[in-house]
């Protein structure tokens, strides 16, 4: 198949649309189901790299689930504990430990559950039978993977009444090294961001403590890919082998470690005995007990737990999860890498990541204020690597 006609562009207005080669060679895929549309491809190309590289850097299978060209979540395929299993919905799906790519895409649509509502996935090896039951279930887009176990095909055709775009794409293909796209009418030509992210990248620790574990290592590599593949600004909170928190495409670099702080604050505290011990009423589903968690943890908890509103949603009606509780959970929180695609002009990125119990922290460098960015770790006893490289995806 040497291109493929899409039913339009990003908008219904759009048309013609279509992908093909420009060199005229077969495209590196094959639509096994449905029918996915122009976004559909730019989250599947996009995420398919950030995949494809998370595995080539730390060996482990690995997962991602994206939105509107940027991750919602990504991660390895470490076991789930307990809690984790129960925060990401999975608990009772048996043996998703048993699948390190059951485990990879647990946890990266367990990330931001929120964002990741009609995601689409990224495999970076192939999807079985425990992997698609989670899938199946859950609302999304479609998938793309290097290949699929018989039971995973069958069950993910069934979706969405057999119309779940599933792509299979060559493990094996490497596209040209200068890559194109137009923009009004002008075309912009620029070699492919074929920059490697390895642990090599994070031997300049500039700051007084030096002590960076082995998982702090896999965190920031898995944080640096994730950036390699987010509409920038961006940076990127993660722990014990996911992301927690993306902050994506903002035009001040704080705002964005705003919003991915708030991301991971929330992600932690859904893994709280307060909100894992929520009873809800049998015939809420999984998409609306996400949303009423996530109210919960706001400061509009009365929305859903108040006299009047309580029994929709609940079996026996929770206690206030207070302001100051919360924060006094998070104040224990500890061990979490931050990583930007750019670097760090003000300290104050700094002062909001240690609200969210960042100790390690990766980016580039090169700021007129690095001294001051370097002293703010240090007064946090944090541990800083510079990297040199800036990682821009627009």
């Amino acid at each position: 198949m040497k291109e493929f006609e899409l039913k339009y562009g990003c908008n219904p207005n759009q048309k013609p649309a279509r992908i093909f080669m420009k060199n005229g060679q077969e495209l590196p895929v094959e639509i096994l189901n449905g029918r996915p549309g122009y976004i559909n491809f730019l989250d599947a190309f996009n995420s398919y790299q950030l995949v494809k590289e998370l595995k080539q850097a730390t060996g482990k299978a690995s997962a991602a689930s994206f939105k509107h060209v940027s991750p919602a979540g990504a991660a390895v395929g470490l076991p789930l504990s307990d809690v984790l299993l129960k925060s990401c919905f999975v608990d009772d799906i048996p043996g998703v430990n048993d699948s390190p790519i059951a485990c990879a895409y647990a946890r990266a649509r367990g990330t931001d559950r929120m964002s990741s509502f009609g995601d689409w996935v990224a495999l970076s090896d192939e999807c079985d039978e425990t992997c698609a039951k989670i899938i199946a279930r859950e609302v999304s887009d479609g998938v793309i993977a290097p290949s699929y176990s018989p039971k995973a095909l069958e069950i993910l055709k069934a979706k969405r009444k057999g119309t779940y775009n599933v792509v299979k794409i060559d493990p094996n293909y490497i596209p040209e090294e200068k890559e194109t796209k137009d923009v009004f009418g002008v075309t912009f030509e620029q070699g492919r961001n074929n920059y490697k992210i390895s642990k090599e990248l994070l031997e300049n620790i500039v700051t007084a403590d030096k002590n960076l574990p082995e998982q702090a290592q896999i965190d920031m590599i898995i944080a640096l890919i994730t950036l390699k593949y987010t509409q920038s600004n961006s940076v990127c909170f993660a722990y014990e082998g996911q992301t927690i928190g993306v902050g994506a495409g903002q035009q001040s670099r704080i705002h964005c470690t705003r919003l991915a702080g708030q991301k991971a604050d929330l992600f932690m505290l859904r893994m709280s005995d307060r909100v894992q011990g929520l009873q809800f009423v049998e015939t809420l589903g999984r998409p609306d007990r996400n949303n009423v968690i996530d109210i919960y943890l706001s400061d509009d908890a009365e929305d859903v737990i108040g006299d009047d509103v309580w029994q929709k949603y609940f079996a026996v009606r929770p206690e206030p999860f207070t302001r100051e509780q919360k924060k006094e959970y998070l104040s224990k929180i500890s061990g979490i890498t931050l990583a930007s695609d750019a670097f760090f002009p003000f300290s104050d990125n700094i002062d909001r990541a240690k609200k969210s119990g960042v100790k390690y922290v990766v980016q580039p460098g090169g700021s007129v204020r690095d001294d001051v960015v370097i002293k703010a770790c240090d007064d946090y006893g944090m541990v800083m690597c510079f990297t040199g490289m800036r990682l821009f995806h627009h």
